[in-house]
């Protein structure tokens, strides 16, 4: 079964967003990536109206919980990966796609979903042997603190 249509979900809500790398390679190589990557979801945030709740860069994708509009999110998901995309490819001489599928989107139902996706985006580094505690990681991000409990 493919993915539900992005009309398909409510115009405005909690959304977990994901987005992993062609071939599942890495998408950010550095420090200076990641921050690049940042600078431009900073924007996508700043233009779209979105609230972030949690965020979490891993090594070849990302995820991120926002509230906002959904037409909104889809249109700050495009230039936010679209964007770092060619800026990655051109400061590493390549070309072609970085970012694998479309992003994947999941709504979030109520606050005990919204607990657990948290938590879940949190655990992720942990879960990838990328470290043994949430705070270890430098690129997780929350509004509601590192505590993932």
């Amino acid at each position: 079964m493919g993915r539900l249509p992005r009309k398909s979900f409510p115009p405005y809500g909690i959304f977990h967003i994901t987005t992993r790398g062609v071939e599942r390679r890495d998408v950010y190589l550095d420090r200076a990536d990641r921050l690049a990557f940042l600078g431009q979801l900073l924007r996508a945030v700043d233009e779209n109206g979105w609230d972030v709740y949690a965020a979490c860069l891993m090594t070849n994708h990302y995820h991120l919980v926002v509230e906002g509009a959904r037409d909104l999110i889809s249109r700050g998901m495009h230039r936010l990966n679209g964007v770092y995309a060619q800026g990655f490819n051109h400061k590493y001489d390549r070309s072609g796609h970085l970012w694998g599928d479309r992003f994947a989107l999941w709504q979030v139902r109520d606050d005990e979903h919204l607990h657990a996706t948290c938590r879940y985006v949190l655990l992720n580094p942990i879960r990838a042997g990328l470290c043994r505690r949430v705070g270890d990681w430098e690129w997780t991000w929350s509004r509601f603190g590192l505590d993932p409990s």
